[in-house]
């Protein structure tokens, strides 16, 4: 079993659109670990967010790496310019390409990581051949396509045979989880096997400063993790 630190990932999705350069630096100012752009086509998910230039105008406003959350169908065309733009992660859903194995080995031909992401109805065992492709395992706590939503507990379970698989694999691979993580959920996500917490309204709204939300979100995957 590998042992990590909890990775605080934040969605830029509730941000200023007209400030992004300055909520970006914010964000790292305040002890995030990486950004997460939300990519939305409005065929795969019902919203468009946004393209490869918006991602590289940003790319030298902070050091701190950025991961492309490919919400759209036939990712493969395009995953050049995402990676251009200056994403280090690019993760694909297991739902939007014909042929994942193809799509996952392109990102790593192209020097970035790769990940894959499961929308909630989605079972495990649709990755596990692809698995020793894949550096980050993206389990969706929400139905992709919009911020806000409600955290669905029941994808814990998912989340634990995530955990058990790798484990006992021995892969060292990321277990992201994504949607719906606040103060009051992330510790669960946590205890049941995640390391790596994507987070959005609970860091641009609530109470205290910026600073102080990703402090008690820390502290909260902190306390899940050392749980286990």
């Amino acid at each position: 079993m590998v042992t990590r630190v909890p990775t605080l990932v934040a969605s830029v999705l509730p941000a200023d659109y007209s400030e992004l350069g300055q909520e970006v630096r914010r964000l790292e100012k305040a002890g995030v670990d990486r950004i997460q752009w939300d990519v939305m086509d409005g065929r795969f998910v019902p919203n468009l967010t946004f393209g490869p230039d918006v991602i590289a105008a940003n790319r030298e406003h902070v050091s701190m790496g950025f991961e492309a959350h490919l919400m759209v169908e036939d990712p493969e065309p395009m995953l050049p310019r995402w990676i251009g733009a200056g994403c280090e992660i690019v993760i694909v859903h297991a739902e939007a390409t014909r042929h994942l194995h193809r799509t996952l080995c392109a990102i790593r031909e192209l020097g970035a990581r790769a990940g894959v992401a499961l929308n909630p109805s989605t079972p495990l065992e649709s990755v596990t051949n692809v698995l020793s492709l894949v550096d980050l395992l993206l389990v969706m706590t929400v139905n992709p396509g919009f911020g806000g939503q409600r955290y669905l507990a029941e994808m814990e379970n998912k989340i634990a045979r995530a955990r058990r698989d790798l484990d006992s694999r021995e892969l060292d691979i990321e277990l992201e989880v994504d949607g719906g993580i606040s103060a009051t959920t992330i510790g669960a996500a946590a205890r049941a096997g995640a390391d790596v917490f994507c987070a959005g309204s609970a860091l641009f709204t609530g109470a205290g400063t910026i600073e102080e939300r990703v402090a008690v979100l820390r502290h909260a995957a902190t306390t899940g993790i050392e749980s286990r």
